[in-house]
């Protein structure tokens, strides 16, 4: 059997950084594309890695694209610029990122015979706000609030409704707020960012306690893409699954009361805060019934493995501004 080839675009972000690894240590072949504005050392480890070629790439330009898919069997594609805070300031940048040439990306793998998945990372933030105590699961209403929500559903919708030509399989990936150690590190996440303002002996100011949202280690986000490229192209084909685990639903609160076991002398602040456009509780069972997956990590894990590399003195300065996505 031939190896995959697989496309990773966002290959030295957060999520692809880490998935890259994981499809290499699988055996398939990986080519990256980023355009590198957070830099690239998080692909430095694998740069020599038989398997790995790297392309540095501005998704939005034509001529670039079509130099990376040719002899590609499935592209994940990740690119995007992530996040309320980032789209937000940026929303020309973030329409033409998450909009434009994700629609370009798909448009030209359409046109390629062989591609066998089109794997999108998109987000629970798509629900907004749950009505009372309900949970929501990919047959609710969607209801975006941010820009990086509308321009992920619009890109579903695209993706759903669109029979693909040549067989290829589209599948989009809900995935629930992110959190954990990837070889690009992030600390303008809530479980990251929670955990190192404690160790870092600074106060946690903690706005609207009461507010739900599910959350997902990154390891195992980036294991649902492989789960897509490697289950029946008949399932995963014009579907949505939400991405993470049902028991995974947290309170800010709850990530507190996780942090206080480890870091028990923490300062912490609350505000009360009554309007958060985004609370909602998932249920994941779909993508555990239809495709068996479990997750391997719990939000203890992820505080753990931070509070680890920050009590060892991993990183020299954790509240350098490359840590965060609105980068410097």
């Amino acid at each position: 059997m031939n190896m995959k080839k697989v496309l990773v675009t966002g290959a030295a972000g957060y999520i692809g950084s880490v998935l890259t690894r994981l499809l290499l240590n699988k055996g398939y072949f990986v080519r990256g594309v980023d355009n590198l504005i957070f830099g690239g050392e998080s692909l430095l480890g694998i740069l020599n890695h038989p398997n790995f070629e790297f392309h540095k790439v501005d998704i939005r330009k034509e001529d670039q694209l079509n130099s990376v898919i040719p002899d590609i069997d499935a592209v994940i594609h990740l690119a995007a610029i992530v996040g309320d805070p980032a789209c937000a300031s940026t929303p020309e940048l973030a329409t033409e990122t998450n909009w434009d040439a994700s629609k370009l990306l798909f448009e030209l793998s359409q046109e390629e015979k062989g591609i066998d998945n089109f794997i999108f990372s998109s987000t629970c933030s798509n629900y907004g706000k749950m009505e009372g105590d309900t949970y929501v699961d990919e047959n609710s209403p969607l209801g975006p609030i941010s820009l990086y929500a509308k321009l992920k559903v619009k890109f579903e919708k695209l993706l759903l409704d669109q029979k693909p030509k040549y067989g290829m399989a589209a599948t989009a990936l809900r995935f629930s707020t992110v959190y954990g150690l990837s070889p690009r590190p992030r600390f303008d996440l809530t479980v990251n960012e929670f955990i190192r303002q404690v160790t870092m002996k600074k106060e946690l100011i903690i706005y609207g306690e009461q507010f739900w949202r599910p959350y997902c280690h990154v390891v195992d986000l980036a294991r649902s893409c492989i789960l897509i490229l490697e289950s029946d192209k008949e399932k995963v084909s014009q579907n949505v699954y939400g991405v993470g685990s049902t028991k995974e639903n947290y309170t800010k609160k709850m990530i507190v009361d996780e942090i206080l076991k480890l870091v028990p002398n923490s300062k912490i602040k609350y505000v009360q805060k009554d309007e958060d456009p985004r609370n909602y509780r998932v249920d994941f069972s779909k993508i555990q019934n239809e495709l068996n997956f479990n997750i391997t990590k719990l939000v203890p894990d992820g505080l753990a493995e931070i509070y680890f590399t920050l009590i060892n003195g991993f990183f020299k300065d954790p509240f350098d501004r490359k840590f965060n996505n609105l980068g410097k």
